[in-house]
């Protein structure tokens, strides 16, 4: 039997390759590297801007082709690394080694000594992968995120009026609005957004342990707590001055749990449309020659929210790790982190690939109120909360003498299924104020949403 040409073994980088193909530019082995250059180039150059370690300035000209070199990084130098790599079995090794080559060809060999001069390797990783974790939530995480809301927002107020029957424990329940349950979810994931926004991507700059040992040794007049916190905020990211050889991933663990945090509330949005969808809340939109079924041809399935659940499931068993593991590193130094981080585009990727069908399957749902309308027409128990309440405020007022209200509507109404007009028998015969009677009378189960529709309002 002869082999398959090679494959790619992550459902990512083949069959879902087109849906998450925007991380690849940040969270693949050649970004990471691709960040690790920029870094290196930016030390370099903030070193002879500045006149450090003996340095002096490059012409600009000189400067500006060295980092459009590093912006334009591409597969000569994926290439180049890789055979480097092969020699050094080490990866920032082999990044100083191609920076150098790329001084001497620019005929700067006078600066190369100062290329990744006073760095551990992890002065460089910790930054390149603060930019990139930075990027990929920036331009492909977020974006997608932030287009599931405004779908969601957008049919909150489409539906904001459109009646529904609650579920509580799966019964059935004081009713809501459409609108208004698909608004919870957009407060929900607006909470969430704002605090991924707020986290602060950390940087440290301060050698093998953390100490500036090197520095001070190099040039002990030099401020270089201050020289680290300006490179690493030019860089826009945020200055730790407290770390052993690592950068202590606290910002990541709490990022990749708002993430985590984030997509369990999707999860909950996934099975709760789905859910919507079996007893015909939601009419699915067939998709022109798709095939729900591979022998039942009436069959349109909710494919999009169950793939959503999956990979939202898979995106939190990597995140999940990931912020477990990366706070812990022992003693000053170990390459636990190292593999670990490596998966960071995995869990990332499940997550927009989610967000993906999500928002497909937002698309391709359309209410259906006469469906809605008819659970409500048969479900008029539902007011006996209503009916009970108004009593005991009757009661209070002394317009009645009825004991007991919940009770006599619990013997009414509790596991059984009655229409309006038994209700209406019982509220006629009830003692209260004809006010609050006329009141109870006219009350539909479509028309106890109490202010649902205008509770939309607060996502503004």
């Amino acid at each position: 039997m002869t082999s398959l040409p090679p494959q790619p073994i992550s459902p990512l980088d083949g069959r879902y390759r087109k849906a998450v193909e925007g991380l690849g530019d940040s969270l693949s082995e050649a970004g990471l590297n691709k960040a690790r250059v920029h870094v290196e180039v930016e030390w370099l150059a903030y070193l002879t801007e500045h006149s450090l370690l003996g340095g002096s300035p490059m012409g600009d000209d000189q400067l500006a082709s060295l980092r459009e070199w590093a912006a334009n990084f591409g597969q000569a130098e994926i290439d180049q690394l890789a055979e480097t790599e092969r020699v050094t079995q080490h990866d920032v090794k082999a990044v100083e080694y191609l920076v150098r080559d790329r001084l001497e060809a620019q005929g700067l060999g006078q600066f190369a000594e100062l290329t990744h001069v006073c760095c551990t390797s992890e002065d460089i990783n910790n930054l390149s992968y603060a930019l990139t974790v930075q990027q990929a939530i920036a331009d492909v995480w977020r974006p997608k995120f932030v287009d599931v809301i405004e779908e969601l927002e957008r049919q909150a107020a489409q539906y904001r009026e459109l009646a529904m029957m609650s579920r509580t424990h799966g019964q059935p329940a004081t009713p809501t609005t459409l609108g208004k349950e698909l608004a919870v979810f957009v407060h929900r994931l607006k909470r969430q957004l704002d605090q991924i926004d707020a986290i602060e991507y950390l940087g440290k700059f301060s050698g093998a342990t953390g100490t500036f040992a090197a520095h001070l040794a190099a040039d002990p007049n030099a401020d270089w707590p201050t020289i680290s916190r300006e490179f690493v905020e030019g860089l826009g990211l945020d200055w730790n001055p407290l770390t052993t050889q690592i950068e202590s991933h606290d910002w990541q663990a709490e990022l990749y749990t708002r993430i985590a945090h984030a997509n369990r509330i999707l999860h909950n949005l996934a099975t709760d449309i789905w859910s919507y969808i079996s007893i015909g809340y939601f009419r699915q939109i067939p998709v022109a020659g798709a095939t729900g079924s591979s022998t039942m041809p009436h069959k349109v399935n909710p494919i999009r929210f169950e793939n959503a659940e999956a990979n939202l499931e898979l995106s939190n068993a990597i995140l999940d790790s990931l912020a477990a593991t990366l706070v812990t590193s022992r003693w000053q130094r170990d390459l636990t982190d190292s593999s670990a981080q490596r998966n960071i585009g995995v869990g990332l990727g499940h997550s927009v690939l989610a967000l993906d069908n999500i928002k497909r399957g937002l698309g391709q749902i359309d209410a259906a109120p006469e469906v809605l309308a008819a659970d409500l027409d048969t479900n008029w128990e539902v007011l006996g909360e209503a009916i009970q309440t108004v009593i005991r405020a009757e009661v209070t007022a002394g317009r009645s003498t009825i004991s007991d209200p919940y009770a006599a509507l619990k013997e009414l109404t509790r596991g059984r299924r009655i229409g309006q007009t038994e209700l209406v028998e019982f509220v006629s015969a009830l003692e209260i104020g004809d006010e609050a009677k006329q009141r109870l009378l006219e009350l539909t189960p479509a028309g106890y949403v109490g202010i649902a529709a205008e509770l939309i309002d607060f996502l503004d």
